[in-house]
């Protein structure tokens, strides 16, 4: 090995990714929707996922753990630690699967008020490798078009008096 190819190696940084959208709705209902379990039941995990259970304390050192299944029942469990919280604007916290704690990764989600709607932005941080990134692009992906639709649906049901 090349005297300065671990060194290279070792700085050279993580995969990341970064999706945004335009939500419909205020911030504060999409903060919401990150930061209430019931909320995250509605929309949360790509797919068909089922969440089967949700916690969040979203202040400073609190936790949050979501558990998601399958179709073929399989259950995928992630948690973490809430670092940063701005109500209504941001949102940073560390993500990693109880299949894997060791592969901790840090999640920034932000809040911005674009007249009625929200530009959301998340960042995705620390992967291990670009497999690992590649699949979080997935999940994410399809959970965000599932927070449109239930952002969407659920400001609906405000503005008419429903909840």
């Amino acid at each position: 090995m090349f005297p300065n190819a671990r060194s290279a190696a070792a700085t050279s940084p993580k995969p990341s990714l970064t999706i945004t959208r335009k939500l419909p709705v205020p911030p504060d209902r999409c903060f919401r929707a990150w930061t209430d379990p019931e909320a995250l039941r509605g929309w949360f995990g790509p797919d068909q996922m089922e969440i089967v259970r949700a916690e969040t304390d979203p202040r400073v050192g609190g936790r949050y753990r979501v558990v998601m299944r399958s179709q073929d029942g399989e259950e995928h469990d992630v948690s973490g630690e809430f670092r940063e919280v701005v109500a209504n604007r941001k949102l940073v916290f560390t993500w990693a699967w109880r299949s894997t704690p060791e592969r901790q990764s840090l999640v920034t989600v932000e809040f911005v008020p674009e007249g009625a709607a929200t530009a959301l932005t998340l960042t995705h941080e620390q992967f291990a490798d670009e497999a690992a990134r590649d699949r979080h692009q997935h999940g994410w992906t399809g959970s965000l078009g599932k927070l449109a639709v239930f952002v969407e649906s659920s400001f609906a049901q405000v503005r008419q008096g429903r909840l």
